[in-house]
């Protein structure tokens, strides 16, 4: 598993998607991460597919599922597409 730190919101945090994780990812989104992993840089993706991203790397990372949903849907469903779309290929 890697991880990734990066400032987000108001503090730096860790961003780390587990195998358990990424199956939860590939429920939600409907697709395997390996069909996510390539779509997603070439531009191919949904809005809710950057935040989910965000939100599970981030309880991943260590933060709490509840603060997780806050912090995603107030930093990366609610910014300007280029800063979740920049993390999310980062992650």
């Amino acid at each position: 598993m890697n991880t990734h730190v990066a400032f987000f919101g108001d503090a730096d945090r860790t961003f780390a998607l587990t195998p358990e994780l990424i199956i939860e990812l590939e429920r939600k989104i409907g697709m395997g991460i390996g069909s996510l992993c390539l779509r997603v840089p070439e531009g191919h993706f949904k809005h809710a597919d950057l935040v989910e991203i965000t939100r599970l790397a981030l309880i991943g990372g260590g933060t709490t599922p509840q603060e997780a949903a806050a912090l995603a849907d107030t930093y990366a469903a609610k910014r300007p597409l280029n800063e979740p779309y920049a993390l999310a290929t980062a992650i």
